[in-house]
């Protein structure tokens, strides 16, 4: 009796162990999905009620925007890594500016190894005012090599109207560099052909920035009918009835009230400390190529079964050589051999309900051992069934 019940024992603790080795799933499979696996579940535990965001996160003011600028300039003291002769206009450049300074140099006679010619970009704060520093980038538009270690002459910046707004010269910093011989083994670390320039420009004309009057209008940033109707409501919560109006999903237009007509700024100020809640569409973004997938708080799945399975085929050649016996006359022959071998993995099945939340997709997709991949293939296929209540976009 008792070697029988051992016997018993024994049999079900094996029946456990096998059954647990069919339920189990290896461990790489929910490794790889850990990255994506963390992003969805932080979005979704705040599925709840979204933070409200100041105003001036939301929102730009009509008329109050950067500008750009752009100059041609040289930049010179580099270490015999500048532009070569066949590039012609920077020497071009380097005589008419030395023509200037009183000094005639033909442009046939210089030698450019050490100068380099640039554009210069920078972009100019709204309401800036002359005097202020700004910073600028300087990128070879030449032959170049290495921007390192150079200097930017004085260099005008102008804006799209034509005028001078900034000038700038000073040292220039790369963010690389590069080292080599002449035999042609050389090492390169990031980009040492674009180089910045910090508070390098002077500010020498105000920006052309436009202070409103009357009406302050503000531009939605991610136009949304919702945002726009919440921004109105709490903006008419806060200076009255009738003070802003919609006039589109991405244009609200705020008549300034009478107590704020000679303080423009400080009712500014004050709009921009509101608080509102942001309406967001609901987005699946995906990045096939590093297999990254981010879900919004407000996507939902419809009810469905999800059946997932793989099937790998498998095919391997080898080379046998085939050799004739002595004194025969056949010839020494490569024979290939090919075998094929397919598997595929059982079927594995998630049910969603009703509602079924971010959370409870992924956690679905992790008990089924998905790959990001796999998760990847599943959404699209969720999309086409319809589903899934969101967009897909792919990046």
């Amino acid at each position: 009796m008792r070697i029988t019940q051992t016997k018993q024992r024994s049999h079900a603790k094996t029946q456990r162990r096998k059954e647990n080795r069919e339920l189990s799933f290896p461990l790489w499979a929910f490794a790889s999905l850990r990255k994506i696996f963390f992003v969805l579940l932080a979005l979704s535990l705040l599925a709840g009620k979204a933070p409200a965001a100041r105003l001036k996160d939301l929102v730009a003011i009509e008329g109050v925007r950067e500008n750009q600028l752009i100059g041609y300039g040289l930049v010179v003291g580099l270490a015999g890594t500048g532009d070569r002769k066949q590039t012609v206009f920077s020497a071009q450049s380097l005589t008419n500016m030395l023509e200037r300074m009183g000094v005639s140099v033909p442009a046939a006679s210089i030698r450019v190894a050490n100068t380099a010619a640039v554009m210069v970009t920078a972009t100019l704060p709204s309401f800036a005012q002359p005097g202020m520093r700004i910073d600028v980038s300087a990128a070879a538009i030449g032959d170049c090599s290495n921007l390192q270690g150079g200097i930017l002459l004085l260099t005008s910046l102008r804006g799209a109207d034509g005028q001078v707004y900034a000038v700038a010269q000073g040292a220039v910093m790369t963010s690389g560099f590069g080292a080599g011989r002449g035999g042609g083994t050389s090492q390169t670390v990031n980009h040492p052909t674009v180089a910045r320039g910090p508070n390098s420009a002077i500010v020498e004309r105000p920006a052309p920035s436009v202070t409103p009057s009357g009406v302050v209008r503000l531009q939605v940033r991610q136009s949304d009918f919702t945002t726009s109707a919440r921004i109105v409501e709490a903006v008419n919560k806060k200076f009255g009835d009738n003070a802003a109006k919609a006039e589109n999903a991405g244009l609200i237009a705020i008549p300034i009230p009478a107590g704020y007509a000679k303080r423009t700024t400080e009712f500014i100020a004050e709009l921009e400390s509101l608080l509102v809640e942001a309406d967001r569409p609901a987005r699946v973004i995906i990045n096939e190529r590093t297999g990254t997938i981010v879900l919004g708080k407000d996507v939902r799945v419809a009810p469905v079964a999800i059946l997932h399975g793989n099937l790998s085929v498998e095919i391997q050649t080898t080379f046998a050589v085939s050799q004739p016996n002595p004194l025969s006359q056949g010839t020494t022959e490569v024979v290939p051999q090919t075998n094929v071998a397919a598997k595929e993995e059982k079927t594995r099945n998630v049910v969603l309900k009703q509602g079924a939340t971010v959370e409870e997709l992924v956690r679905a997709l992790a008990s089924i051992g998905s790959t990001p991949r796999d998760v990847i293939a599943i959404l699209q296929n969720l999309k086409s069934a319809g589903a899934l209540e969101a967009e897909i976009e792919v990046i």
